[in-house]
């Protein structure tokens, strides 16, 4: 059982982490110094998605919920699993990118502004 919860947990951790790499630039709006922090998890995600390294939540989920005594996730990981087919239909997993990186750059763009703004403020 405590295994199961942990595996759960970390599945929480993962779903938690893939907003903030979409949401994440607004959160810098509020707090403009986490800007790096969601820059290295856009990066860190634009890799795992192009590169297809793995990600060690995967890794560290499939762990747990082998020693709960379930099988882990596909090979094909976490957003597949979880995420594709679920959430969204499997014929819309471009649309569901674009719009991903669309709110990045919104929120990025947004942030540039609004700290143009706060600087010409302060002269």
């Amino acid at each position: 059982m405590p295994y199961r919860v942990l595996a759960d947990g970390i599945a929480l951790t993962h779903l938690a982490f893939l907003l903030y790499v979409t949401f994440g630039g607004f959160v810098a709006w509020r707090w403009p110094r986490t800007i790096v922090l969601h820059a290295v998890a856009v990066v860190w995600g634009l890799a795992s998605v192009l590169v297809g390294f793995d990600c060690p939540l995967t890794h560290a989920e499939n762990w747990a919920r082998h020693r709960a005594g379930e099988t882990g996730l596909p090979p094909s990981g976490f957003i597949d699993h979880y995420l594709t087919g679920v959430i969204y239909p499997d014929s819309a997993l471009g649309l569901v990118r674009a719009l991903v990186a669309a709110c990045i750059l919104v929120s990025w763009v947004g942030l540039w502004r609004r700290s143009r703004r706060v600087s010409s403020v302060a002269r």
